[in-house]
């Protein structure tokens, strides 16, 4: 049985014949095939997918014969899911996505600037920074859709780290400490680029990424006397 129709989503079949050989062929670039059963063959190129299963009856939860409802029909099912590439929309959604991400690492790094070279930040500051990271990504949804999302974002991170690096001058008052935190926001943009970039691996790349923030926070933080902190602060 050959047949032919459009699609947007995914495609699903249950093996309920004795044999059950699906083939199936398309020009979407990148599916996901998932279900019970994976596919006995499959071919991705620039032009489409081929791909074919067959299940026999001794791999299902069922027999052949069964009088009235049965469980693990559903479970059975097998088929493609079409994926949608990273385009330059979804890029503009995910850097939306890891906004709360990047805002409190951005802030844990003024936080032990403020604790370990004893700078005076105000909540205040606080606050002004925070609104300067709010409007990186208002200024990356901007500019993407007038111009290529790379540089969109090239302009609005080069823009963003100047504007917070010079006020972070104002108060640390040291070239090397502002230097310092000129290249961690750097580290950071370019950590969140990559994770955009990226497809298959972004999940993964990202925990791995905080897995080595919170180590190296954990580090600098080993030797610090919170109740001390606190005195002083009080």
């Amino acid at each position: 049985l050959d047949l032919k129709f459009n699609g947007s989503s995914s495609l699903n079949f249950i093996p309920v014949g004795k044999s059950t050989n699906v083939s199936l062929s398309s020009t979407w670039e990148t599916p996901s095939f998932d279900g019970a059963f994976l596919p006995d063959f499959r071919e991705i190129t620039e032009d489409g997918f081929t791909t074919n299963w067959n299940v026999l009856h001794l791999n299902r939860p069922y027999p052949q014969s069964f009088r009235g409802a049965k469980q693990g029909i559903y479970q059975s099912a097998f088929g493609v899911k079409l994926i949608v590439p990273v385009d330059e929309y979804q890029k503009s959604m995910r850097s939306a996505k890891y906004a709360s991400m990047f805002i409190t690492l951005t802030f844990l790094l003024f936080f032990f600037v403020q604790i370990l070279n004893h700078v005076r930040i105000h909540s205040i500051q606080y606050i002004i920074v925070g609104l300067a990271l709010c409007v990186f990504y208002t200024l990356l949804i901007a500019l993407s859709e007038h111009i290529p999302f790379n540089l969109s974002y090239l302009i609005s991170s080069v823009g963003i780290i100047s504007m917070i690096t010079m006020y972070a001058h104002s108060f640390a008052k040291n070239v090397r400490l502002t230097k310092v935190i000129c290249g961690i926001l750097v580290l950071l943009y370019l950590f969140i680029y990559s994770i955009i970039q990226m497809q298959d691996y972004a999940l993964l790349m990202g925990s791995l990424g905080l897995f080595i923030v919170l180590g190296i926070v954990m580090f600098l933080s080993r030797k610090i006397d919170w109740y001390a902190v606190q005195t002083k602060e009080k």
